[in-house]
């Protein structure tokens, strides 16, 4: 008769990969590499630039000019399932221009199925993040003042919750996201073992990554402000930039410098 397993309350539940520490300002390197990255790949980059626009847009349309919001949930849902996943592409793209290899548009779509647990577990993680954080703003509007014109002392409560709740899954998303898909797609570890390393490394990177995080909300807020049509030149962007700093960030048994 076999015996029961048993589990040391001191053992981790997830490996750790050790990280690398980086300049404050080496999002800016990243974002350069990124933009070569772009004119080496223009037409993939086009391709998936336009997917990340078309969700946007769709989201855009059925709120503003079909005057219903009850499309954005499940469209906002989709999207978090969605993006990960295509962004997984861009990854490889990046990856291939690495390896001094041409990147193709098969071979990048392939690269979505390397780790299919771990990807779209990852992706399902960040949809059951994205509900929970949707529901506790519904909560928060319960302390908006009931009656018209309120004043900043008597909207301070409501102003007050609603940055912490906000500020602590801010932080808590970007922290599990930064490097995991990479980490995923690359190394084909358990998602447990991807978000541990990725938190890690944003903890030790504080000031690098409070710097990166920055370029992306002010590069994603220029993507709607251009109407989403922006994104078809930052997501690839950012998606680049990604894979650069998980490069310089996490590290390997083998140097590597792709420039």
């Amino acid at each position: 008769m076999p015996t029961p397993q048993t589990f040391d309350k001191q053992t981790p539940f997830a490996a750790c990969i050790e990280c690398n520490k980086v300049s404050t300002f080496a999002a800016f390197h990243w974002l350069s590499l990124a933009f070569k990255d772009m004119m080496k790949a223009p037409v993939l980059s086009l391709i998936y630039g336009l997917v990340f626009t078309l969700i946007p847009l769709a989201i855009i349309y059925s709120a503003v000019f079909t005057g219903s919001h009850l499309v954005v949930l499940p469209a906002t849902v989709a999207f978090a399932l969605i993006g990960p996943v295509f962004a997984v592409g861009l990854y490889d793209v990046a990856w291939e221009l690495e390896k001094g290899y041409k990147p193709t548009l098969s071979h990048s779509l392939k690269s979505m199925f390397r780790n299919p647990v771990g990807e779209w577990g990852f992706a399902v993680l960040l949809m059951v993040v994205m509900i929970v954080w949707m529901r506790l703003a519904a909560l928060v509007h319960a302390l908006y003042p009931s009656y018209a014109n309120p004043t900043f002392e008597e909207l301070s409560a409501f102003l007050t919750v609603g940055s912490i709740i906000g500020g602590v899954l801010l932080v808590t998303v970007f922290a599990i996201s930064a490097f995991t898909p990479q980490i995923m797609m690359e190394r084909r570890v358990d998602i447990m073992t991807a978000v541990v390393s990725s938190m890690h490394a944003v903890r030790v990177n504080f000031a690098a990554m409070l710097v990166w995080s920055i370029c992306i909300f002010v590069l994603v807020a220029l993507g709607f402000v251009t109407g989403a049509t922006g994104f078809i030149v930052i997501m690839p962007l950012l998606s680049y930039a990604s894979w650069h700093g998980y490069i310089a960030v996490i590290k390997t048994k083998k140097a590597r410098g792709y420039e």
